[in-house]
């Protein structure tokens, strides 16, 4: 290569760095808070010890905030992309990916925070077909069942990273890819007792 092209090739090469570098990530140290307070809660309730679902909306969604963690290793086992509620914007949309507004209150369309149960499996017309029913446990969430709030899968939530695009928001269920819908539904189909499924920012 040419010294003329050197110095133009190099600074490409480091703005490529430099751009995937800033791309927003979840805070290991507070999924390992949540994830050690979501054990003693689920030891407390008397659910299932082995694994549970967090999801961090402190970040935009077009990054992976979907996390089963499992409780054994103290360890992510799976991650992924998962949607929120579009509230006031168009459905299918992506224009609150990066601050998403949250609600309790049936037809606001938004995602509500808090810790969730993960109930009985159903049809969904939805993705993979497979939806799980979802019940409020606090102030902030306890709507969820009357408002039709329920964990599935979507064609529009893709598999792998779209930052800086957002994923697709939907009417305020957390949504994710196909592919780790079924990876996640053969592990909760094994499960004896509730999953805790914690939606925080």
């Amino acid at each position: 290569m040419k010294p003329k092209l050197l110095l133009p090739f190099f600074l490409l090469l480091f703005c490529c760095i430099k751009v995937k570098a800033d791309i927003p990530r979840i805070n290991t140290d507070q999924l390992k808070t949540k994830a050690k307070q979501g054990l003693a809660f689920c030891r407390q309730r008397g659910y299932n010890t082995r694994y549970c679902i967090l999801i961090d909306m402190s970040v935009p969604s077009g990054v992976k905030r979907f996390v089963v963690w499992d409780f054994k290793k103290n360890d992510s086992l799976i991650s992924g992309l998962v949607s929120h509620g579009c509230g006031r914007n168009p459905w299918s949309g992506v224009w609150s990916k990066d601050k998403p507004a949250f609600s309790n209150l049936d037809g606001s369309h938004c995602t509500a925070l808090g810790k969730y149960t993960i109930d009985n499996r159903a049809w969904s017309a939805w993705g993979i077909h497979v939806k799980y029913y979802l019940t409020g446990l606090e102030s902030t969430n306890n709507n969820a069942l009357a408002r039709q709030i329920v964990f599935h899968s979507w064609e529009q939530v893709a598999e792998t990273e779209v930052y800086p695009n957002g994923t697709p928001e939907g009417w305020g269920c957390p949504a994710i890819s196909n592919n780790t819908m079924k990876i996640v539904d053969a592990l909760l189909k094994k499960q004896k007792k509730h999953v805790l499924l914690w939606i925080y920012q």
